[in-house]
């Protein structure tokens, strides 16, 4: 006898497809609000996060509307496709718990074995940045040589390749939608304070501050983004 194959859905997808069903039983309406994001999550018994995460795939494939501070509403009319929602090659939340794990030992290396000269450029990074006060196109490009100058400060190619490989996989189309609904300029602003005391803390040497000011940052970024 031939036995199926068994896959692993993430849990995203499982909130989402479940949402979807309810929508298509005629549980919420078109153009109805949905139950806040904190009582989904209770009432699924899964985290907030997740629910976060559902959401933005529902809105991708044209289910629901998110109004940032005013709900999320059923799409009216609702889409034509009414298959289960496609599964990405990546949760948004296991990307940014990767990247809370990895980049504290890469601002701790980089306090330890940076240059002179890459200090000099990380401060000069860190001012620029000040520069901007919108979570736009020239504030990532800048906020992404920051990241990746820390880590060829850690004096690991390997690691910096990892970095980049990371950092590309945040530029995905899902995470700019997550980011265009809860990264406003007070978020922007939030960021640069934290890249002023990582910056610090590499110039001086300071390796076990620069890890725990990277690690806050990115806690910070997870709580904003993903609630």
């Amino acid at each position: 006898m031939a036995l199926p194959v068994l896959k692993t859905e993430r849990l995203y997808r499982q909130i989402a497809n479940a949402i979807m069903e309810s929508i298509k039983r005629g549980e919420f309406a078109p153009g109805a609000a949905l139950p806040p994001e904190r009582e989904l999550a209770k009432q699924l018994g899964v985290s907030r996060s997740s629910v976060r995460e559902a959401l933005i795939a529902l809105e991708m494939t044209g289910w629901v509307d998110i109004r940032t501070g005013n709900g999320v509403y059923v799409m009216q009319p609702l889409p034509q496709a009414t298959g289960p929602v496609a599964e990405a090659d990546f949760s948004l939340e296991d990307l940014l718990q990767a990247r809370l794990a990895f980049e504290g030992m890469l601002a701790e290396m980089a306090a330890r074995n940076g240059s002179p000269a890459q200090r000099g450029q990380l401060r000069a990074l860190a001012d620029t940045l000040l520069r901007y006060n919108a979570n736009d196109a020239e504030f990532l490009d800048q906020d992404k040589r920051f990241h990746l100058l820390i880590s060829e400060m850690s004096g690991n190619e390997v690691l910096r390749d990892l970095m980049e490989y990371l950092w590309n996989k945040r530029d995905s189309a899902r995470f700019r939608r997550l980011e265009s609904h809860f990264a406003d300029n007070a978020f922007t602003q939030e960021m640069n304070r934290d890249h002023q005391q990582i910056a610090a803390a590499i110039e001086a040497g300071d390796a076990a501050a620069a890890r725990a000011a990277m690690e806050s940052h990115l806690a910070q970024v997870q709580q904003r983004l993903l609630g």
